[in-house]
């Protein structure tokens, strides 16, 4: 298409004042000699070529905080770094009537589920959310049955916790781009460790290791998963 120069007479009419001065040296396709409705109409194609370049290309810059655990669909889980010392308090008090009521039975468990070589650490990254959700899982499932005994006022808080915990990190767990657990791997014999305690133990000895096992998931498994490749 060629563009045909504006008559003189057609130069006076407009005024100076609104005349668009743009450096023929800046912008080589746009002619100087141009009249100036034009030269807006060249400049408004040349912003929306550039803003088709930018969507279509995904040129556009996306913030993401560095140490941030995050996977490939965008899951956070680093607010659980630590909870809040009310959360705490609640987990603490349920510990300690647990403790009390232990007082009043007779019973004895020959191993408890999580014993002190349970150590996230040992396991690759990505493995460590797989293990700290059958921890949760089993944790809540147990925590669950106890809610019904004298014990239920004060669990009320702990679970409702738990429970937010549990669908945060099971979000997580099911959005990582992995095969499961390799057969006869650490990760693997944990997670059968806790699949056959369920059949294999009782209600009470479920219960105890959960309830002693409360505080290093909430102070020490949970903080390593939410730190990430920074737990080590």
């Amino acid at each position: 298409m060629t563009l045909s120069s504006p008559s003189p007479h057609a130069q006076q009419q407009v005024s100076p004042a609104l005349q668009l001065r743009i450096p023929s040296s800046s912008y080589p396709l746009i002619s100087p000699s141009l009249h100036y409705t034009d030269k807006v109409v060249c400049c408004l194609l040349a912003l929306m070529l550039m803003s088709t370049m930018l969507t279509t290309t995904g040129a556009v810059p996306i913030c993401i905080p560095s140490g941030t655990p995050l996977n490939a669909r965008g899951c956070r889980i680093d607010q659980f770094k630590s909870l809040s010392p009310r959360e705490l308090q609640a987990f603490q008090r349920a510990k300690d009537a647990f403790e009390e009521s232990l007082l009043l039975k007779d019973g004895s468990c020959s191993s408890l589920l999580f014993p002190r070589t349970w150590d996230l650490r040992q396991l690759q990254v990505w493995e460590r959310p797989m293990a700290l959700e059958a921890e949760l899982a089993l944790t809540v499932k147990v925590l669950r049955t106890m809610s019904d005994s004298a014990l239920g006022a004060v669990l009320d808080q702990p679970l409702h916790t738990l429970h937010h915990i549990h669908s945060k990190l099971r979000a997580c767990v099911s959005a990582q781009p992995t095969s499961g657990p390799r057969p006869q791997s650490r990760l693997h014999r944990w997670l059968h460790r806790l699949q056959k305690a369920t059949k294999k133990e009782s209600q009470s000895c479920l219960e105890a290791s959960v309830m002693f096992n409360l505080f290093r998931l909430l102070t020490r498994d949970l903080k390593c998963v939410a730190s990430g490749d920074q737990c080590a």
